[in-house]
């Protein structure tokens, strides 16, 4: 029987809620399948920071460095102060682990729940890989004449040909063993960017004609794809980019496929220590209501056991989560999906 040790950050709000179903349906798979998974707690959040003044000490990082894979709820408390929990914790497990792709698939399961007129699943199908540990969010910058009426303030982009090519690299061989279209997008804006999105576009070209003359490469400005994932989506495969905007369109395609309550991502290191998460927050006003929707949380824990090597068990978790969204699930949207949280990682379970 292959084991898998599992760290489990449950965070704020309705993460414990979800990662409780999460880890149901993954033991439901795990049994199936004949695979064991251990689970260490880590008690890393807001209750904790407001207990200690510390978000995240370095001997957990270090400990966390150990396992193959993280589960996280949701990171963010009401009574502390922005930025705190999201950069000392999120941020910082992020760069540490060089966590250095986020990987967002895009998928509708029910087109009930399509935002997009006549839109259905066979047109929503592409997954978003984000660079994750260069661009504006390495905190390069600062500031010049601070509360002053002549105040500046900086944030510079960082890209490394080192950083540009190891997500490009990704991405490509992504493309090549997803193999559904064969092709792969670079998002940019290389019209106006032209330092950054220079470094992007010439590596993504040299990459592709050496490497991997088999899938096709297509470039869109940013402020296009944003418009071509409302007008024709069934347009993209894979879709590559910067942190910044992969931030931003991974936002718009977690809402064409059903809104947050659907959307998993992960923070791969393929060489490490990746995290696995629903997309959406810690929704404060939820919590301990038992309405919030953890499919989102259950198909983290899917993506997290193909890395893992057990891509069996994720398919079936997939499956079960399709089931269940087109049969069972009224909506998406937290209190109304016409079960209580608990109810729907029940179902999942049991259709696993």
């Amino acid at each position: 029987m292959k084991r898998h040790n599992i760290a489990v950050i449950s965070g704020d709000g309705i993460g414990p809620e979800v990662i409780r179903e999460a880890i149901k349906t993954l033991d439901a798979a795990a049994k199936r399948f004949s695979v064991k998974l251990d689970y260490t707690h880590y008690d890393l959040g807001g209750e904790r920071y407001l207990r200690t003044q510390e978000a995240l000490p370095d001997s957990v990082v270090e400990e966390l460095r150990k396992f193959p894979a993280i589960l996280l709820g949701a990171i963010g408390h009401p009574e502390v102060k922005p930025g705190i929990l999201e950069k000392g914790i999120l941020l910082r497990l992020r760069f540490e682990l060089e966590q250095y792709i986020n990987l967002r698939p895009v998928k509708l399961y029910d087109e009930r729940f399509c935002p997009l007129k006549d839109k259905g699943p066979a047109d929503i199908d592409f997954v978003v890989v984000r660079e994750n540990n260069e661009g504006l969010y390495t905190g390069s910058g600062g500031f010049v004449f601070k509360g002053t009426p002549h105040e500046i303030a900086v944030q510079e982009s960082i890209n490394t040909r080192r950083g540009v090519e190891r997500c490009l690299r990704y991405a490509f061989e992504f493309t090549r063993k997803r193999n559904k279209d064969k092709k792969l997008t670079l998002c940019g804006k290389t019209n106006v960017l032209t330092y950054a999105f220079d470094l992007w576009e010439r590596a993504f070209l040299e990459i592709g004609q050496k490497e991997f003359p088999e899938i096709k490469r297509d470039y869109a400005h940013v402020d296009a794809t944003t418009m071509w994932f409302v007008k024709n989506p069934e347009w993209f495969d894979v879709i590559v980019t910067d942190n910044m905007f992969g931030d931003i369109i991974s936002d718009l395609g977690a809402m064409i496929q059903g809104g947050m309550g659907i959307a998993a991502g992960g923070n791969i290191n393929p060489e490490g220590t990746s995290m696995f998460e629903p997309i959406g927050g810690s929704a404060p006003k939820y919590t301990g209501q038992g309405v919030i929707n953890p499919l989102a949380a259950i198909c983290a824990g899917g993506m997290m056991l193909d890395f893992l090597g057990e891509p069996e068990a994720a398919k079936a978790i997939e499956a079960a989560v399709i089931k269940v969204t087109r049969e069972k699930i009224k909506s998406l949207a937290a209190g109304k999906m016409g079960y209580s949280t608990a109810q729907v990682g029940d179902l999942v379970a049991a259709a696993v």
